[in-house]
């Protein structure tokens, strides 16, 4: 007998250009198995995915830049946001009965609202950690990056990574997405299991399409840690004919949620951006090109786990060195000039699909549930 679950989901905002797709797709497939699920998060950016269940957002609580940077220098010293939010959300569900909460977070909200819901109401707390903090040297991730809060953006960092551990002691179930992480947490928490990012196969898929020209692709957000320099470099000394380095983010040609996949069909290589000093980082970018067998240029390689996943799924070249880049570049060209256009012959992608990581996903929170009430 199939069990149905009522689940409480605490995330981080929703934001452009993908939107969380990790838990996007996780919401649909448990509302496609029958569970019940609310999703509760902040007002951020507005979002125009489908969805068949209730996303309900904490209404911005400023109204220019003195009051964001105010709340923003409360909430460095007194973990401000958190508690605002966790007061919030237990107002919201306090008549209401859950089976479980589940918190993913990219850094540590809104963990401590999961953390205490998960207390007040005797359930279990499952939290899915996609970044840690200490996978990109000095304090780059946090978003408290203006000219005032810069002198103690080492510092928050600490403070934040004492918050975050805190509620990783105390979960039920926590999962991850790469090895790296893995080891990382079970530092804090033996629990922790690995599910990966992946691809939703219903929008990236392979397709041929010919074109009239060789782009070399790259969507999404580009860190201060990630550069385009050696990408742009090599394209200048190839100097071939109909070659466009196009490169898509929030701020920059942003692209539709719904067309990126068609995007990456009518590119001839996929560029993933990531850096040697960082650790553990399965971009979804990675996966998405995976899932649509395109050629993936992985540049400048992390040396570590996305580059030998790239060699075992046959996905195409992590690297940092210029002459290895340009003779693949080379290599695809001339397949496109052939063809018209490129297509990768990778191996074993279904172990990546979203599918397969949402059935993993609701396994954990049944078994988390039975544990919790043997």
């Amino acid at each position: 007998m199939h069990v149905k679950l009522n689940i409480l989901i605490l995330a981080d905002p929703f934001g452009k250009p993908s939107f969380a797709p990790r838990l996007r797709y996780l919401c649909n497939y448990l509302v496609q198995q029958g569970h019940q699920i609310v999703v509760y998060t902040e007002q951020f950016q507005e979002f125009d995915f489908p969805h068949s269940y209730p996303i309900i957002e904490k209404p911005i609580a400023y109204h220019n830049t003195w009051q964001w940077a105010w709340q923003s220098l409360w909430s460095l010293l007194f973990d401000w946001r958190n508690r605002q939010f966790s007061q919030w959300v237990s107002q919201q569900v306090k008549d209401q009965d859950f089976d479980l909460v589940f918190c993913t977070t990219f850094s540590t909200f809104p963990l401590r609202a999961a953390y205490d819901i998960a207390l007040q109401k005797h359930i279990p707390l499952i939290t899915d950690i996609r970044d840690l903090d200490e996978q990109i040297p000095g304090a780059q991730y946090q978003s408290h990056r203006q000219w005032w809060a810069k002198p103690f953006s080492h510092w928050y960092k600490r403070i934040n990574i004492r918050r975050r551990n805190r509620v990783l002691r105390a979960a039920n179930t926590i999962t991850t997405i790469s090895p790296w992480h893995v080891d990382f947490i079970r530092t804090y928490n033996t629990n922790v299991h690995l599910i990966y990012n992946g691809y939703d196969p219903a929008q990236f898929y392979a397709k041929d399409i010919p074109t009239d020209t060789f782009r070399i692709a790259y969507i999404g957000r580009i860190y201060a840690f990630q550069s385009t320099a050696l990408i742009e470099q090599v394209v200048r000394e190839l100097n071939l004919p109909n070659v466009e380095l196009d490169i898509h983010t929030t701020d920059c040609q942003p692209i539709p949620l719904n067309q990126v996949g068609d995007k990456l069909r009518h590119s001839s290589i996929a560029l993933v951006l990531t850096n040697p000093n960082a650790k553990g980082m399965m971009t979804t970018k990675f996966f998405e090109a995976l899932g649509c067998e395109k050629p993936i240029l992985c540049t400048p390689s992390d040396n570590g786990l996305l580059a030998q996943t790239i060699r075992q799924t046959n996905a195409g070249l992590a690297s940092s060195d210029i002459n290895e880049i340009k003779a693949f570049i080379l290599n695809k060209y001339h397949e496109w000039q052939q063809n018209g256009f490129t297509r990768q012959a990778v191996i074993n992608k279904e172990q990546f699909s979203r599918e397969k990581q949402a059935q993993q996903f609701e396994q954990l929170f049944i078994h988390t549930l039975k544990s919790h009430n043997s």
